[in-house]
């Protein structure tokens, strides 16, 4: 596939920014699952698991994004993959689940493996974004994914710390997410005449509507789940007050 942007050039670098920032965002568990499948080699092997697992995540993580941008060229899957987007950007929003249950490897094969496979698994928001964010340039997704994979692996306690102090950083990112996949729908080859129609020359109109739709729908709903789990807590408190309220009378 050729390259749709001129190397260089000011709207090459902010695609690139883009995927990296998207990449970043979206990638935080697979730095853990690295560290956890890599903890029981000793440690000469764990420096050499990290890195080949690295290595192959990004090699198959740029083939199976150019796959998906070729895929992404079919009638309607722009618009399924901009409504998939959508949702992962409301979901970063959301209170997440820290939990990983991923089995320590003590060889190196193994380990890498491990790596590869729940790489993969974990990546397909990752690739659906890049893809996205891409517009057809393949030497972008290259260099994105190249400069963003290591950078999360060896940076990812940076990144961490910085999207606890700053959750803006989050907000901007889903709200990115929202707007490269409002462009996503607008570009889908079956609707580019609908739209042109509606929105004449307008080509980020669905962008700007799919960044609010985002901020606005992952304000809420994180919100309601917050409300949801402080009266849960609560209700856990007052339980537990009652419990050693009775014990104590009891022991009287």
């Amino acid at each position: 596939m050729e390259s749709t942007l001129a190397f260089g050039s000011p709207e090459f670098f902010v695609a690139l920014l883009q995927i990296i920032w998207i990449n970043l965002l979206l990638s935080g568990d697979n730095s853990i699952v690295i560290a956890l499948a890599c903890r029981n080699l000793p440690d000469r092997q764990r420096k050499q698991g990290v890195f080949w697992g690295v290595m192959a995540a990004v090699v198959l993580r740029i083939i199976f994004t150019v796959f998906a941008m070729t895929l992404l060229q079919i009638p309607f899957l722009k618009t399924i993959g901009g409504l998939l987007l959508l949702w992962i950007g409301v979901q970063l929003m959301l209170p997440q689940d820290e939990t990983h249950e991923i089995e320590g490897k003590d060889r190196l094969f193994d380990a890498v493996r491990t790596i590869v496979f729940a790489d993969l698994a974990m990546s397909i928001d990752n690739v659906l974004g890049v893809a996205a964010a891409a517009k057809g340039d393949t030497l972008l997704i290259i260099i994105g994914l190249c400069l963003s994979v290591p950078l999360v692996v060896w940076g990812s306690n940076v990144v961490l710390r910085l999207i606890s102090r700053f959750p803006w950083i989050v907000v901007a990112g889903a709200a990115l997410l929202g707007h490269v996949a409002g462009g996503m729908i607008q570009s889908d080859p079956a609707t580019t005449s609908y739209w042109a129609t509606l929105f004449g020359e307008e080509e980020h109109a669905l962008g700007w509507f799919g960044l609010a739709l985002v901020v606005i729908i992952g304000k809420v709903l994180a919100a309601r789940i917050e409300r949801a789990n402080k009266a849960a807590q609560e209700e856990r408190q007052e339980a537990g007050s009652g419990t050693e309220t009775a014990l104590g009378r009891s022991s009287d």
